[in-house]
């Protein structure tokens, strides 16, 4: 609940700023909301930004809860995309419903060996890892547009996107979300992604390994002097991170394009981590974080049309202030817990 007043307060000082650009903040805000939510279509919209936004926070949330920054969600997600593409292209004889698992997991492998990679730099090597994962996203980007333009290009399309996967790949013609909201990219994986983040939390809260990964996270030294590996504790979680982040494939090929497309993501990995600060890394917490931020990334789209003076990317100033909210509301609380002490 505190926390959504930081985020009352970052909208409001948001919408505040528009009046420098000519605009009238309540006019701005009504833009927002109905494009966001004005019809079934923009729900589906809506909703369709959500479900990546929820693996992304869920991604960078147990990087947190481990001590780590993970930073490195949008490669993690870029590899274990075009990877289900070109599973879903190079091996088009696999029968349904075996075919969108395989590639699924498929996915699921390659994101976390491009999470475990700076989680073993970190644990062995020292390294940090977020400068690691930052240098890891271009390699991403540079090895998944290699892939899309030489290795399997789409040969009847000049946009830079691979093949469209087979049809047994995709799960469309069962997915009820999808019939909800026709013509969006709204897909079963939503369903999917509400799922993993409540398992999340089981997992963090309720088990002995969730319980030695805060603890690992919290206190490190206490946490060796339990007997609780440091080093192992890192690679899982840089792992997991990776897998969450590289369900985004789930979403985006079997679910919606069925294929890879260069720049496809808004920064999901990076708005994931608005998603999980906004939500203190709780899993429960990162669904509804997901939603709203979901709702502004939609909700901007129309402000090109609509205002003169203000585009989509304004979202983004949004975003950041809304972040400042939330930490300063928390940091509020700090001087106030430190001054009961004294």
């Amino acid at each position: 609940m505190r926390r959504l007043l930081g985020f009352a307060v970052g909208l409001i000082l948001a919408l505040l700023l528009t009046l420098f650009a000519g605009e009238n903040p309540f006019h701005v805000f009504m833009i927002l909301v109905r494009s966001a939510f004005g019809s079934m279509y923009d729900l589906g919209l809506t909703l369709s930004y959500t479900t990546p936004l929820i693996f992304c926070g869920l991604s960078v949330a147990i990087g947190f809860h481990a001590g780590l920054f993970n930073i490195g969600a949008e490669g993690q997600l870029t590899m274990a995309t075009v990877t289900a593409a070109a599973v879903g292209v190079l091996f088009p004889q696999v029968p349904f419903p075996i075919a969108p698992l395989f590639a699924f997991i498929c996915a699921l492998f390659v994101g976390g060996l491009w999470g475990f990679i700076p989680g073993w730099l970190r644990a062995v090597r020292g390294s940090h890892e977020v400068i690691i994962t930052i240098m890891m996203n271009f390699i991403a980007a540079g090895l998944a547009s290699w892939f899309a333009l030489k290795v399997i290009p789409n040969p009847n399309s000049q946009n830079p996107e691979t093949a469209v996967v087979s049809a047994n790949y995709l799960f469309k013609d069962y997915d009820l979300i999808a019939r909800w909201f026709p013509d969006t990219p709204a897909n079963a994986s939503l369903g999917v992604a509400i799922v993993l983040a409540v398992l999340v939390w089981i997992f963090l809260w309720k088990t002995t390994w969730g319980y030695q990964l805060r603890a690992v996270g919290s206190n490190p030294e206490a946490a060796h002097r339990g007997g609780i590996s440091e080093k192992k504790t890192l690679m899982i979680a840089m792992t997991l991170a990776g897998a969450f982040a590289g369900c985004v494939a789930l979403s985006e090929v079997m679910g919606s394009s069925g294929q890879y497309r260069v720049g496809f993501s808004p920064d999901y990995g990076f708005i994931g981590i608005a998603v999980a600060l906004l939500a203190n890394n709780n899993p429960l917490g990162i669904i509804a974080a997901a939603f709203l931020m979901g709702a502004l990334h939609k909700g901007a789209s129309d402000l090109d049309l609509e205002t003169t003076t203000i585009t989509r990317d304004f979202s983004r100033i949004i975003q950041a202030l809304i972040i400042l909210g939330v930490a300063a509301q928390a940091y509020w609380e700090h001087l106030r817990a430190r001054k009961g002490k004294k």
